[in-house]
């Protein structure tokens, strides 16, 4: 999948046309609309879209460790262990947003940095797409946190990755991805 253009004809009998949109709210960071879509055998049906600019998430090791950051996620009321991550600013390329979001959570600055896969969250009602990095050659540097942004920064190995999520404190599917990820790296060398 391309990253930067991941929409692409799959199975055209069953695409739905697009009758009508209804914005519903605007916000920072999402926006809600209802479609009213024709479906493949002519009905109508409604749908509740959220937009979203598309995000990045990286999977930064620093030797036999990953970075992760432990914030508070309000929707879920609690605070979680996630791997750096962030949404993308108007324009940006999502190598860009990676290098960008690794530097401002946890100062570190990457010499390689990859791009792995770009992975739909919740495709049923979402157009949020997430470009998952892998960052190696890590250098450490200042963070530079958003004024509303709190987070504690560590270096976790493999065997504790799996113990947060059993823990259910890493409970995200970005960073689960990463973890498993990782653990495929390990052990064949390619993910």
């Amino acid at each position: 999948m391309n990253p930067t253009n991941p929409k692409h004809p799959a199975n055209p009998k069953l695409d739905e046309e697009t009758i009508s949109t209804k914005p519903i709210f605007e916000g920072k960071v999402i926006s809600l609309q209802v479609d009213t879509v024709k479906l493949p055998n002519g009905q109508t049906a409604t749908r509740e879209i959220i937009r979203h600019p598309g995000a990045v998430a990286v999977l930064a090791l620093n030797g036999d460790r990953m970075l992760v950051v432990d914030q508070y996620r309000q929707a879920m009321g609690r605070t979680e262990v996630e791997i750096p991550a962030g949404k993308l600013d108007p324009g940006e390329e999502p190598e860009v947003a990676a290098a960008r979001e690794l530097r401002e959570e946890t100062g570190y600055v990457a010499k390689s940095l990859r791009h792995l896969r770009s992975f739909y969250t919740s495709p049923g009602f979402a157009d949020e797409i997430i470009h998952l990095y892998i960052a190696e050659e890590l250098e450490a540097g200042d963070m530079a946190l958003d004024e509303d942004e709190f987070l504690e920064v560590s270096e976790i190995t493999i065997e504790e990755a799996y113990q947060l999520m059993d823990q259910n404190r890493i409970s995200d599917a970005k960073t689960m991805m990463a973890v498993y990820a990782w653990d495929l790296y390990r052990t064949t060398g390619r993910f």
